[in-house]
């Protein structure tokens, strides 16, 4: 019976090739629900985790594409449809005239949709996370590297997580309270 109230088990580890490799293990054990904390990049946890590739450069292009129409129907509109005016004899619709305010709004709108897509997908803002209850967890920004199995992961049994995490020459496994 799972307890409703814990969010999962933190173990703790000195270094990142430990990490990597206890990531990887706990990939092969099935588990699918699991973070890990570091205190800088590593190119090699996103692999061992089985982390699957990000939807934001499509959701940029998209961005990209609508605000570059967007731009270009807009001057359309107020150049040919909404005022008209004849300037010495030249075509309404001109548009080689709309390309840099077509340009801009494209870049305008890939910016946009580039932050808001990255804080959406990321589930920011995040004032608060279980994990800043583990008192250790400062260490995480400073030398220490942490993996966070999740009680929400079907594989997820308090002893059985406990045991197979402390097989993984973990320093420490604490409980994270929701």
């Amino acid at each position: 019976m799972r307890n409703l109230a814990a969010h999962g088990l933190m173990a703790e580890f000195a270094s990142a090739a430990d990490l990597v490799a206890a990531a990887r293990e706990v990939r092969e054990a099935g588990y699918r629900h699991f973070d890990a904390y570091t205190p800088f990049p590593i190119e090699e946890l996103d692999e061992a985790m089985g982390l699957h590739h990000t939807r934001l450069p499509f959701l940029v292009l998209i961005g990209g594409i609508l605000g570059g129409l967007g731009g270009f129907a807009l001057q359309y509109w107020t150049s040919v449809v909404n005022y008209p005016i004849n300037v010495g004899g030249r075509p309404l619709f001109s548009w080689p005239a709309f390309i840099p305010v077509t340009f801009e709004c494209t870049i305008l709108a890939a910016g946009l949709t580039a932050v808001l897509g990255m804080l959406a997908l990321n589930g920011l803002p995040q004032p608060y996370h279980p994990v800043f209850n583990i008192s250790r967890f400062a260490l995480a920004s400073r030398d220490r590297f942490f993996l966070c199995v999740e009680a929400r992961d079907p594989r997820y049994d308090p002893v059985e997580t406990r045991h197979f995490l402390e097989g993984l020459d973990a320093r420490r496994v604490s409980d994270v309270e929701s």
